[in-house]
């Protein structure tokens, strides 16, 4: 599964509920605690008669005791929110049955039995999206993680492994298309108008990958051949109306399924595979077995409607879940602690298929600065878990960029560890043992170790340890040898206040200061506190150039002087150091602006003297491509920032970068109008040369709104209205959205009118506004949220518009000039309470911003702490919620 708020690449963000008794809070699940099932069901049947309000679901189970279980009689079959209507065992009513809470328990005798359970529920006023619910007149599910018990009870957990068998009957007319998992084995219609379908999945898969989908589709239709000549079916379903914009999904999901024999040897097993567009969804998308369902905004794409963000966002999601046919499907989670399991390792799998299909080191530098900006602010705060949790509450909180994006990084590291030939040993070694099983992490790390020969013990600290490391560097020279001295700590996180040393494999080089050349790169390994690494052949003492390609998921601080940092960003062979370089001479200058001490006119001058430099070399740098160039020019995020700094202060922070960017904006303007100018002679295309021209125009807009906002507001006025594209369109528009000119509210009204109708689009219409660095922003949002567009029934409207304001730091940190309005807050908490009863899953995702508190300044710090602390006291409020707030303040 993709989780909803997959980051895409921004060229730049311009940036009352009654006290009551805190509702208890959940039990807690322990990993440790684990038991196999005291039953397995090995087979499944089916039969639904859809209707939007009243769906009649009869399941019948095929159960046998589990000859690993403990011996007990009692079949728990998990529900919520459900009532049986009958319960029949062996074909006879059965009277031994009794509800535990929203579980149904049934006492047994002996092995082997059939039972047979008939609920009803209705889809229509499904409004949390989990179990099987109404979109637009649609039918569709969504299982993973526990949403199979609001459809029929089920012992809902990943490690029962059952063939489904799926009838649904409906009415013709308003469900004309009736899919579900596996292949369609029979067909039909009746004389009433209604009609039928059966669906038969031949590989055994946990309840959470169980899908259906039933309403009025019209499909891209194609087909793939794999290299052992099995001849696979592809459908891409959309409402009609939609199909002129799946192709791009259609060319990656063909791409995925050839990339996958090739770098994984993964063949498809099926002869079907279909994905489903859907408008309401709280994920990303979804990757139920032969029956995908996504997102609309991770299938719909065409030049006029979607970016090349979007673009590259339907390629890596397409790519995500299908891989996940092997890495979550074939083989799945014993339990969902092992989450990272399928989802990290198949995060790493999309972004080396990204990787392979345009720009590798872009690419690389996009999915850590994803890293940064997400999962570095999870691991220093409140909500720091390991990427194979302890313990949980409410299992869809540990869908994060944890598990997900640190998982992935972890896997990489093993990677570089071993070298490419022997982590694909150790891959092929874990598909063959595990496939059909219900594994662990520890399943996969062993097939490493077995495969690539490598000793993992003590690897393992990073699927148990919450915590950014810190890795402190220092190279000394003395005669002809540069001596390294590394260190590493892993900070404190809640239930983990001592950590032990963990492997840190770091990609190296030394840089000779005269030729501006190296003598080859080095893999060495970090593996206790402190250590030292000597190299000889050096007269002079090198530049040293290190985590090169991002090796490990670690902070490094060293005191590199600025002229290194310099030289480093003109001449570094390596693209994401030459990034890092450019990237630590601006968080250095402005750290220093704003943590603590304060730089005298002389010292502020010089820093920005030597950012001015080295990103004019950037732009006329003739050998750079311009991906790589926009890339270069991006500055460091606040949040980003924020996470340089014990405690933050995000208004001085705000003001430092803005002041740099105005600076930087006058100081370039010749060679940034130029930038534009050459940039913008080029036609649309969807090569890598018209991409980065692309993503140049609108970076070279952003430093002139900073400081020429008069000559900005003219170019971007002008190429909003010459514009053939939406990556042109939204780039100027999202530059208009920051500035007080009449160009700003002409282009808005013309950008709605022109996508009227267009749900995904006008997502952005609303996104674009609250992420602006417009003085009136916090006005803005919430005159958007009493508009007749907005809805809180939407998860994608909700997002474009709350999410967007809650990770702009100029809304989100918005303070009066008393300092006693956090505005800001506010509005967040205020959403947390009403969207709560609606979409506990997507409230939940609206806490995190909030409980960074601690490391906010106190002004600030205790407007936040008292937001979260009106949340606490909402009665009813839901796991979910519950369960972030708790931790959020404990």
């Amino acid at each position: 599964m993709d989780i909803a708020s997959r980051p895409s690449t921004p060229i730049e963000n311009p940036e009352t509920a009654d006290a009551a008794v805190p509702p208890q809070a959940p039990a807690v699940i322990r990993r440790e605690e684990y038991q196999p099932p005291e039953w397995l069901v090995p087979e499944i049947a089916l039969d639904f008669a859809l209707d939007l309000d009243s769906t009649k679901v009869t399941a019948t189970l095929v159960v046998r005791q589990n000859p690993e279980g403990s011996g007990g009689q009692t079949l728990r079959l998990n529900g919520d929110g459900l009532a049986a209507r009958t319960v029949t065992v062996d074909g006879q009513a059965a009277n031994d049955w009794r509800m535990d809470g929203q579980d149904l328990l049934i006492e047994l005798t002996g092995q082997n039995h059939t039972v047979e359970i008939e609920t009803v529920i209705n889809p229509a006023g499904n409004s949390q999206l989990m179990g099987l619910y109404a979109s637009n007149g649609m039918l569709c599910t969504q299982c993973e993680a526990e949403g199979f018990r609001r459809i029929t009870f089920f012992p809902d957990r990943p490690d029962v492994l059952s063939t489904y068998s799926v009838r649904m009957a409906g009415d013709k007319a308003r469900f004309p298309v009736l899919l579900s998992n596996g292949n369609c084995t029979a067909q039909g219609e009746n004389a009433d108008g209604t009609h039928w379908a059966e669906w038969h999945d031949p590989w055994p898969k946990p309840c959470y990958l169980f899908a259906l989908v039933a309403g009025e589709l019209i499909a891209n239709h194609d087909s793939f051949t794999t290299a052992g000549g099995r001849k696979v079916d592809l459908n891409i379903w959309v409402r009609p109306g939609d199909e002129d914009r799946t192709q791009h999904a259609m060319d990656s999901l063909i791409a995925s399924m050839k990339w996958d024999e090739e770098a994984f040897g993964r063949e498809y097993d099926l002869d079907l595979f279909n994905v489903v567009a859907v408008s309401d969804f709280n994920m990303g998308a979804m990757e139920n077995k032969g029956l995908n369902v996504f997102n609309t905004r991770y299938v719909l794409a065409d030049p006029q409607t979607a970016t090349d963000a979007d673009y590259d966002a339907v390629e890596g999601v397409i790519g995500h879940e299908y891989f996940h046919n092997w890495s979550g499907n074939r083989i799945t989670c014993r339990d969902w602690f092992q989450l990272s399991l399928k989802e990290g390792f198949t995060v790493l799998r999309d972004q080396m298929f990204s990787a392979d299909m345009g720009s590798a080191a872009v690419k690389r530098i996009e999915d850590v600065r994803v890293l940064r900006s997400a999962q570095f602010p999870e691991d220093s705060g409140p909500l720091a878990h390991p990427i194979r949790p302890d313990s949980y509450q409410e299992i869809s909180n540990f869908y994060t960029s944890t598990v997900y994006n640190k998982g992935a990084e972890v896997i990489r590291m093993m990677r570089s560890m071993a070298g490419v030939e022997a982590f694909r040993k150790g891959t092929d070694l874990y598909f063959a043992r595990h496939d059909g099983e219900a594994a662990t992490c520890e399943d996969f790390v062993v097939a490493i170790e077995d495969g690539a020969g490598l000793d993992l013990r003590q690897f393992r600290q990073w699927y148990s340890q919450a915590g950014t490391p810190q890795v402190k560097v220092r190279l000394d020279h003395e005669g002809d040898v540069a001596t390294l001295h590394l260190s590493q700590v892993v900070p404190a996180t809640p239930g983990q206040p001592v950590k032990q040393p963990m492997p840190i494999p770091l990609r190296l080089a030394l840089f000779d200061r005269d030729t501006g050349q190296h003598r080859g790169e080095e893999l060495i390994v970090l593996d206790a506190e402190q250590a030292s690494f000597a190299f000889s052949g050096f007269t002079r003492i090198p530049v040293l150039s290190i985590n090169r390609g991002f090796t490990a998921p670690v902070a490094i601080t060293s005191d590199v002087p600025t002229a290194d940092l310099v030289f480093l960003a003109a001449n570094d062979d390596d693209p994401f150091a030459r990034y890092e370089a450019m990237q630590s001479l601006i968080v250095q200058h402005l750290v220093a602006a704003v943590g603590g001490g304060i730089l005298c006119d002389a010292e502020r001058q010089a820093g920005r003297d030597a950012i001015g430099r080295a990103l004019a070399a950037v732009i006329d740098d003739s050998a750079l491509d311009d991906l790589m160039r926009g890339e270069l020019m991006i500055l460091p995020s606040e949040a980003y920032l924020s996470e340089q700094l014990k405690v933050a202060d995000p208004g001085a922070i705000h003001a430092e970068r803005e002041g740099l960017k105005a600076w930087l904006g006058r100081e370039l303007k010749d060679r940034l109008t130029a930038l534009h100018d050459r940039v913008s002679a080029l036609p649309y295309g969807r090569g890598a040369d018209a991409r980065g021209a692309r993503k140049l125009k609108t970076q070279a807009l952003v430093y002139l709104a900073a400081g020429a906002p008069e000559e900005a507001a003219s170019r971007a006025a002008a190429q909003y209205a010459a514009a053939d594209n939406m990556t042109d369109r939204q780039g100027a528009l999202m530059v208009l959205c920051g500035l007080d000119t009449p160009a700003r509210d002409d282009a808005l009204a013309d950008f709605r009118q022109r996508y009227d109708g267009n749900a995904l689009v006008i997502d952005k219409w609303f996104s674009l506004q609250a992420g602006s660095l417009h003085p009136k922003v916090l006005e803005h949002v919430r005159a958007l949220a009493d508009s007749p567009d907005f809805t809180l029934t939407n998860p994608n409207r909700v997002r474009a518009l709350y999410m967007s304001c809650a990770v702009n730091p100029k809304a989100f940190h918005a303070l009066n000039q008393e300092g006693e309005n956090g505005e800001g807050y506010r509005t967040i908490a205020d959403l947390i309470l009403a969207l709560d009863p609606i979409n506990a899953q997507t409230a939940a995702r609206f806490v995190a911003p909030l409980g960074r508190w601690r490391r906010i300044e106190p002004k600030r710090s205790a407007l936040m702490r008292a937001e979260l602390e009106r949340v606490a006291k909402a009665p009813k409020l839901s796991r979910d919620t519950l369960e972030q707030v708790t931790k959020s303040l404990g």
